[in-house]
């Protein structure tokens, strides 16, 4: 791992929300830190209702962690385009979020510790 890149196990439980309705909850997120950004939480998918979520055709790449795969959120009452992204294959400094989910801080999805 980098020094610009940290990543631990995120501290409690936590939930993410969309369209009023639970995602997923879990006690095994982690924290990424990366440079001065907002830390990130990143879902086991294990513990996300893949469900509700359409992988997209957005890729994006981060010389720091590798190329993202994107999805989108679908319920009944709405779409929320490439709102959670994905390091399907992370570089090696970053191999532990391989599995994990993080989602975009958009006005229809809420990520928060409970």
């Amino acid at each position: 791992m980098t020094d610009y890149i940290k990543i631990r196990k995120a501290p409690g439980k936590w939930c993410v929300r969309s369209g009023g309705a639970i995602m997923g909850e879990t006690t095994n997120a982690l924290e990424l830190l990366e440079g001065d950004l907002a830390p990130v939480i990143y879902f086991p998918r294990a513990d996300i209702a893949m469900a509700f979520l359409d992988k997209t055709d957005k890729l994006t790449h981060c010389p720091h962690k590798g190329d993202a795969t994107h999805y989108s959120i679908v319920n009944k009452s709405s779409v929320t385009q490439n709102a959670v992204w994905s390091y399907e294959d992370p570089i090696p400094a970053v191999a532990e979020i391989k599995g994990y989910l993080a989602f975009y801080p958009l006005e229809s999805v809420r990520v928060e510790q409970i």
